[in-house]
């Protein structure tokens, strides 16, 4: 069954009008994409699995969007085994109320991805009995995947990846913007400067440190003293010129050597 068939079908069998079916992109890998209401959720995913047309056998996953002021989107993906289609059943729930019916009954697959829709997102499953910490520790506060929720490790170190929204290729040009997930200065953990930095007040956790303070214009650093090593055995000491190596015995036409004739004041006189 193609993709538009596949909608077509569920809608036929949830029988409600605010049930909206569509096609995802994807071309060649397009999937069904119905949109129910929250109240007929399971009955929509239950509809998908019993339909012997439709016949998802497969839980796939089940994630969530965060749409802001819509709220959040909430996404499971079924496949057919036997028919070898997918199908994309979404539903939206509003933000001061997010929560929507637990299908574990229905797919027992979907018990971890329920899980951690919750503790990422802060949607309630009702039904679901387990929904404990996943991933994140027991003392963790917050939803990380909802749009609203403070990147900290971006605000406390500075991205070392991509370069940021506002940089250009070259790595110049005007000033990087705050990348997302960022607020703005003394919006969020703001930090006292330490005491005798210049160049900047309070502003974000961990942001750029104070710039060191610059010397007046012809003023050159001072060099610390420094002691003139001493000079190891068989070397020069520092500024001496080297001294020239002692001619060594050349061998005469015959093949004897030639003893260096001694210098005036050296021990033992000539020979």
């Amino acid at each position: 069954m193609e993709a538009e068939g596949v909608g077509r079908r569920l809608v036929e069998l949830v029988v409600d009008e605010a049930v909206v079916a569509g096609v995802s992109g994807g071309q060649a890998y397009a999937r069904a994409t119905v949109d129910v209401p929250p109240a007929r959720w399971r009955d929509a995913l239950r509809a998908a699995r019993d339909d012997a047309e439709l016949a998802c056998d497969f839980f796939d996953w089940l994630s969530a969007v965060d749409e802001l002021d819509g709220g959040f989107d909430v996404v499971a993906h079924l496949w057919s085994t036997a028919h070898r289609h997918g199908l994309l059943v979404r539903t939206r729930v509003p933000r001061e109320a997010a929560e929507v019916a637990s299908v574990v009954d229905l797919y027992p697959g979907a018990a971890w991805h329920e899980r951690e829709t919750h503790e990422m997102f802060g949607i309630g499953f009702a039904g679901h009995e387990a929904l404990r910490p996943l991933l994140l520790p027991p003392q963790f506060e917050g939803h990380p995947l909802r749009k609203e929720f403070v990147l900290a490790s971006r605000v406390a170190k500075p991205w070392p990846g991509a370069k940021e929204p506002g940089e250009s290729e070259a790595g110049g040009g005007r000033r990087a913007a705050r990348p997302p997930g960022v607020p703005a200065p003394g919006e969020w953990g703001t930090t006292p400067t330490p005491a005798g930095a210049g160049g900047v007040g309070e502003g974000p956790r961990g942001g750029a440190p104070a710039r060191p303070a610059r010397r007046p214009p012809g003023e050159r650093p001072a060099r610390g003293d420094r002691t003139t090593p001493a000079a190891r055995p068989g070397q020069s000491a520092p500024g001496d010129r080297p001294g020239r190596a002692a001619p060594q015995n050349q061998p005469t036409a015959d093949g004897h050597q030639q003893r260096p004739e001694p210098s005036v004041g050296d021990e033992g006189g000539a020979v």
